[in-house]
């Protein structure tokens, strides 16, 4: 393991935050820390790490709002170190998108351990570079989308979306599903949102809109992806 993966910290705790850095610098890892939910974001938005690290109770917004938010423009590994152990706060992490979860006091060669699964876990993905269907291309590496070879400028939502249907081509997603993967399960009830979504995704990648081939309507279910020649 090199120093070209940094690993983001984001914990309000110093000890803590000090004992990471030391422990991951020592398996190889560079480390940007910080000890705020705002700050640890826009480090996160600048320095494009490989991975978080990052508590729940962190002071002003918590962690569970950090998450959100990271979910709506990046698909880095999260995962949650805390002292908060029920199992609703684990089930509420993850369902907002977060990778892992971890207690403190944490055994640090697990947290290792974790940290390299996830890391490899992305590097697995990244692999699968090209995903074709039709005329529709998307490089998942570069998140670059292509119809009939020319680009197509999509919203970081708009694209966080048409993965999801890539990634699960053929199989039907409800509006729930969908919902809670994109916009967190808040949303689960906001079918009316998800339509517009849908709508300005079809503009974009659909021959004739009004005729999806590629994402067709489940009626009073959700929709699917179809394979096309």
């Amino acid at each position: 393991m090199t120093a070209q993966y940094t690993i983001a910290v984001i914990d309000d705790e110093p000890q803590i935050r000090k004992v990471l850095t030391i422990a991951l610098e020592s398996a190889g890892y560079k480390v940007i820390s910080e000890g705020t939910a705002n700050d640890g974001i826009i480090q996160i938005a600048t320095s494009h790490p490989q991975l978080v690290i990052l508590d729940i109770g962190l002071p002003g917004r918590d962690g569970y709002s950090v998450v959100k938010e990271l979910r709506t423009w990046t698909n880095i590994p999260i995962i949650i170190l805390s002292v908060r152990n029920e199992g609703e706060d684990i089930i509420r992490a993850l369902d907002l998108g977060a990778d892992d979860y971890l207690t403190k006091p944490f055994n640090t060669a697990e947290l290792l351990a974790r940290v390299r699964a996830n890391i490899r876990r992305t590097q697995q993905a990244d692999q699968i570079a090209t995903f074709v269907n039709g005329t529709l291309e998307i490089n998942f590496g570069s998140r670059n989308v292509r119809k009939k070879g020319e680009e197509v400028k999509l919203t970081n939502t708009e694209y966080l979306l048409l993965s999801l249907f890539a990634n699960n081509i053929d199989k039907v997603l409800t509006h729930n599903y969908i919902l809670k993967q994109i916009w967190g399960p808040s949303h689960t009830e906001d079918a009316q949102y998800l339509r517009v979504f849908i709508g300005q995704l079809r503009k974009k990648i659909e021959e004739i809109p009004s005729k999806p081939q590629l994402l067709v309507t489940e009626p009073a279910v959700g929709y699917r992806m179809k394979s096309v020649k």
